[in-house]
């Protein structure tokens, strides 16, 4: 099995892909890159980085992360 990504350009081309590979019998899925927030999920992001910025809070590097949960 391969994975083939392509980055469509509008809802037309999207239908004529999507009809070629139906004709060709192929499985298929489609994903989005786009992410939608709900307001009060912006609202905690933009309290987060104001805690951080005035030094209440603080960060970790990915390693630091990783190795804490190594034996989880």
């Amino acid at each position: 099995m391969e994975t083939l990504k392509i980055d469509i350009q509008s809802d037309q081309e999207k239908k004529v892909l999507l009809a070629f590979l139906d004709s060709l019998n192929y499985h298929y899925r489609t994903d989005t890159d786009d992410y939608v927030l709900t307001d009060e999920q912006v609202k905690k992001m933009v309290q987060r980085k104001a805690d951080f910025l005035a030094g209440k809070t603080t960060s970790r590097s990915w390693n630091e992360i990783k190795q804490r949960y190594e034996g989880v």
